[in-house]
């Protein structure tokens, strides 16, 4: 497992909203390696909490109120996707990064389908770890993107990137942040054919494995919230991907 090492330079700090630090709760059952984990989150400035097993995971997640979660699928007393339907009645808006050992489709699907918001494969590297911590923080609002601008408008589907609302023809349309970073990616190429490699590279910010059945899963839950009871904007283009293009009239 690589290490990150001080005085390399790197992204910027990322923090929350207020000026605090990003707080991530850790829940793996091997001691050491949530110690190593740990210490790295902390390298980005970040308050970090630990937990070996799913009740003590819960108690944490009470106390610290987390914006992150890098959860471990199998654990001592339960699996990862109990715990995450607990994590979610604390705190329904976290980010969930799953720790598997298996690398079978059905536990991705199982993973993302469950709520989880990313995932990787053990063995992994600690940047890579924080790379997707980071993407998944960013998608859920920790941090901008300089060049970000406001408002995004493709039809009556309108984008205010201030308040992060999506409305449809003034409706307003309630989105989870990778729906929502997916959706602004289609508009800010509208009418332009967007290969699933495209989105797996923009959205998620890495290469998921040639995994493209996780573009086609957040495709289908955009347009059953963009498009259903709608005239639909946004296409499939058989072997070529998505486009978003304004509804006809």
């Amino acid at each position: 497992m690589n290490t990150l090492r001080p005085g390399r330079s790197g992204p910027p700090a990322l923090t929350r909203p207020d000026g605090t630090p990003v707080r991530v709760l850790v829940v793996d059952d091997d001691p050491d390696l949530a110690e190593v984990l740990s210490g790295a989150l902390r390298y980005q400035g970040w308050e970090v909490r630990t937990a070996g097993d799913g009740a003590t995971a819960v108690a944490e997640a009470r106390a610290l109120r987390p914006d992150a979660v890098v959860l471990d699928v199998m654990l001592p007393d339960t699996d990862g996707f109990a715990v995450l339907r607990r994590l979610h009645s604390v705190r329904p808006d976290v980010c969930v990064l799953f720790l598997t050992a298996r690398d079978a489709v059905e536990d991705r699907i199982a993973g993302i389908t469950a709520g989880g918001d990313d995932y990787v494969t053990k063995p992994f590297s600690l940047e890579e770890v924080v790379a997707r911590l980071r993407g998944l923080l960013r998608r859920a609002g920790m941090a901008r993107q300089p060049a970000d601008g406001p408002r995004l408008t493709v039809g009556d589907l309108v984008m205010d990137e201030d308040a992060r609302e999506v409305t449809r023809a003034g409706e307003l349309i309630e989105l989870s942040p990778t729906e929502y970073e997916l959706l602004r990616f289609l508009m800010r190429n509208p009418r332009r054919v967007l290969s699933k490699a495209q989105i797996l590279d923009r959205v998620w910010s890495y290469d998921f494995g040639g995994q493209a059945h996780v573009v086609e899963l957040y495709i289908s839950y955009l347009r059953k919230k963009v498009d259903s009871g709608r005239e639909p904007m946004i296409h499939t283009v058989r072997g070529a991907g998505y486009v978003l293009k304004p509804a006809l009239p």
